[in-house]
């Protein structure tokens, strides 16, 4: 599929602000911004240099890609470090004043979602979107990048959910599990995820 024909040119990269304990987390971080990179996708991220987040914006601006970063100024100190690279490079950095507004800016400058391993954060920023995705906020696809089975535990909650009548059986289809980069990306090309209950687009902020 050419770049011209896909409908997805841009991808969402949720993920830690750490490294994790095990070197298994940075390599596929690294192994996907290459995939990005090499299949000239763009790619949207939180902004910082730390952490996952940091691995992967780099690793997609040293193979040439695009990147644009969203940073709320209030985390400035903390995650800014990446941002020279994205001022002299393929990209640039939004700031914004909230976590909302972040999250709401990544949403529309992407057109789909890769979730790597990460904690509080990166969970709230995937339920968000497929709580968007559920309600007809918006409808793209939502992938999870499953390194060492680290998202097991989650989607057996999910299925546990299904089954206990909390959420809708078509809504196990919001999401996609991976364990490599190159899966993931290759199956989120071409994923559609389930229409919303509702149709929300005036949500959009």
């Amino acid at each position: 599929m050419s770049q011209l024909e896909r409908t997805v040119n841009t991808i969402c990269v949720f993920c830690g602000s750490s490294m994790g304990n095990q070197p298994i987390y940075q390599a596929a971080a690294e192994r996907l911004g290459q995939v990005l990179a090499q299949q000239g996708l763009g790619l949207v991220y939180g902004g910082g240099g730390v952490g996952l987040m940091g691995v992967v914006a780099r690793t997609v601006l040293a193979g040439g890609g695009n990147v644009v970063g969203v940073l709320p100024t209030a985390l400035m100190s903390k995650e800014l470090p990446v941002a020279e690279s994205l001022a002299q490079a393929h990209g640039e950095l939004i700031l914004v004043e909230t976590m909302h507004e972040r999250k709401a800016t990544m949403a529309r400058l992407s057109d789909a979602y890769i979730v790597l391993p990460g904690g509080y954060g990166t969970l709230d920023e995937l339920f968000e979107a497929l709580t968007w995705n559920q309600l007809g906020v918006q409808q793209k696809a939502i992938g999870l990048l499953n390194v060492a089975g680290y998202f097991d535990p989650l989607v057996a909650w999910v299925d546990h959910a299904i089954t206990e009548g909390f959420i809708r059986p078509v809504h196990r289809d919001l999401f996609i599990v991976e364990a490599e980069p190159e899966a993931l990306v290759t199956r989120l090309l071409t994923h559609t995820p389930p229409p919303g209950i509702l149709k929300l687009e005036s949500w959009r902020a």
